[in-house]
C-alpha cells in the first residue's frame, strides 16, 4: 500500500513544495495552493485533477477513485485509495497535481 512516505520521496523533487500539517492531516502545497492532502487515517488521498475529467476518471476505475465531497466540487480535486494504487501511477498523478499548481515554466523543469 502507498504510503505519505512514498509522496514525500515523490514531493522531495519537487521546487516550491512544502509539507503541513493541517487539522492533523497531511498536506503538500506549492507556495499557498494544497496539490496533495490526505485523511486523517492516510488510506486516501485528495490530489489536484482537473474538474472537467474527474467523473470519467472515477466511472473508469470506481475501486481507485472517487469524487469529493458535495461541498469540495467546486475545486479541481480527485479521491485516490492507496491500497488500489500502484507507486507509477502515484508519482504520475503528484506530479501532475503539483504541475496545476507551478507556473508552467516550474512545471516544465521536471520529468
Amino acid at each position: 500500500m502507498i504510503t505519505v512516505d512514498d509522496v514525500r520521496r515523490i514531493t522531495a523533487t519537487l521546487p516550491r513544495s512544502s509539507e503541513a500539517v493541517v487539522r492533523d492531516s497531511v498536506r503538500f502545497r506549492a507556495g499557498r495552493l494544497v496539490y496533495v492532502a490526505f485523511s486523517r487515517d492516510e488510506t486516501v488521498m485528495g490530489v489536484a485533477f482537473p474538474k472537467e475529467e474527474r467523473a470519467a476518471m472515477v466511472a473508469a476505475e470506481p475501486d481507485k477513485f472517487a469524487l469529493p465531497r458535495k461541498s469540495e466540487m467546486r475545486f479541481n480535486w480527485i479521491l485516490v485509495r492507496l491500497d488500489a494504487i500502484a507507486y507509477d501511477e502515484l508519482r504520475e498523478l503528484v506530479i501532475d497535481g503539483w504541475r496545476m499548481c507551478v507556473p508552467k515554466s516550474v512545471g516544465a523543469t521536471v520529468s
